[in-house]
């Protein structure tokens, strides 16, 4: 078949971008076509109607969900959704007429709601074509921590028939046991749960005559312990945490200096813990996010750097300035923060294992009902935590941080313990993740088409 995957952005390094990439490689596995279209392609805004993040689809979720006053009345609301609906059908059309598309996998454009708009387009677009549809739920509009607040009945009216569509013809899919239950009994639609994934298969990332230069052209030093997190610098990825745990980390240092680390490199005296923000922060909602983490480092004596102007989905050269990708990352990390508290799945986590790294883990909820069970070695920052109202920022339990701090010493400085933990989780996250699953997922699927 000819199959367009649509999302907001394309070719990003956000989790819905990088399994769309797994889908499509997948797919054309089993000789299907498969085209991409997005608002945003490989960083660059191509169709702005159909972008999550403009000003008009922020108003929308806003006045939505978040029964802020940004239009003057629901008839402008409405007639403000009518126009984006105009612009974006033309987009769409002309290139699933181009391509001569079959199939429309819908990437939680009606599940997460981010651009209303595209979302009852895209579906009016499908029900007229009569084309075939299959739609992925990576996270859904009504799990966000400050909850739903429709403003309007209008409001109300589009939740109930767009996101998502109740149609019969449609197929569902979800990527984790939560999202397949709540689906049934918010919405009465089945779905099919197919996790995250990663080629387990693929080439090992390691230093090579690209990255070689990756330490020095950031600011880093060979004698640092680089710990990075990953992500996108959005608050429910709780980096915060991040920060209190190397605060604590550097309580303790002074007691390893000369002693040597899993690499044999000699900790010295001026070594420094960096924590490292390869992700990029245009999806932070309040806009002060990383603000925020920089004054909440700072008060913490922390070591923070930014590195996401310098990092991509793929390498690049731009303007003569060298460009990363997110995979050379790992390859310079000593250990991987992954402590947010809200996830869909956790592609961080997937590739973490991969890189052979360890990794600093808060137990959300997902983790816990679909990856904990297999049996992963991490070190937990426990699953409960607080807002500190002085700074709206995630905190968790004292003695649960220590015991994470001495764990850290563990892992950095105890080869063995290291290298059994690392390559375990390698073999576990292979044995229930690869892409090998994804494949006969998928191909079970589309037989039904």
């Amino acid at each position: 078949m000819n199959i367009l995957m649509i999302h907001y952005k394309v070719g990003g390094t956000d989790g819905v971008s990088l399994e769309m990439d797994k889908w499509k490689t997948s797919l054309e596995k089993m000789n299907n076509n498969v085209y991409m279209l997005g608002g945003e392609i490989n960083n660059e805004i191509v169709y702005p109607p159909l972008y999550h993040i403009s000003k008009i689809a922020k108003d929308f979720y806003a006045y939505s969900f978040e029964n802020k006053p940004v239009f003057e009345n629901e008839y402008i609301y409405k007639k403000s959704i009518q126009d984006e609906v105009n612009k974006i059908k033309p987009i769409v059309l002309e290139f699933i007429d181009e391509k001569k598309i079959e199939l429309v996998i819908v990437q939680n454009i009606w599940s997460v709601a981010m651009n209303i708009a595209l979302a009852i387009a895209l579906e009016e677009i499908i029900e007229s074509n009569k084309l075939k549809v299959l739609a992925q739920h990576h996270d859904f509009f009504w799990e966000r921590k400050a909850g739903v607040h429709y403003r309007c009945n209008f409001a109300k009216e589009v939740a109930q028939k767009y996101l998502p569509p109740t149609n019969e013809r449609y197929k569902h899919v979800v990527i984790n046991q939560q999202g397949h239950d709540t689906l049934l009994k918010r919405k009465n639609l089945e779905s099919t749960i197919i996790p995250n994934v990663f080629d387990f298969n693929s080439s090992n990332w390691e230093i090579d005559s690209y990255n070689k230069d990756f330490k020095k052209e950031l600011g880093l030093r060979e004698k640092d312990v680089i710990i990075l997190q990953a992500t996108r610098i959005v608050d429910r990825k709780a980096i915060e945490l991040a920060i209190d745990l190397i605060a604590e980390v550097n309580k303790k240092k002074q007691l390893f200096i000369g002693k040597q680390l899993y690499d044999n490199r000699i900790f010295e005296a001026d070594s420094n813990f960096v924590l490292v923000l390869a992700g990029y922060d245009t999806d932070d909602s309040t806009g002060t996010y990383l603000k925020r983490l920089k004054q909440h480092a700072i008060n913490k004596n922390v070591d923070l750097k930014v590195i996401s102007d310098r990092v991509s989905h793929s390498r690049e050269i731009i303007n003569n300035t060298k460009i990363y990708s997110l995979w050379d990352t790992y390859v310079f990390c000593d250990l991987i923060t992954y402590p947010s508290y809200w996830e869909g799945w956790g592609n961080q986590f997937l590739e973490g294992l991969f890189a052979k790294k360890p990794m600093v883990v808060f137990e959300y909820p997902v983790f816990i009902t679909d990856i904990k069970n297999k049996g992963f070695d991490y070190i937990s920052l426990g699953n409960e935590y607080k807002i500190d109202k002085k700074t709206d920022l995630v905190c968790i339990d004292k003695f649960i941080l220590e015991k994470a701090v001495n764990n850290v010493f563990l892992y950095l400085f105890d080869k063995k313990l290291r290298r059994e933990s690392v390559n375990k989780n390698f073999e576990i996250g292979k044995k229930y993740f690869s892409m090998e699953s994804l494949f006969i997922q998928l191909k079970q699927i589309l037989s039904n088409y």
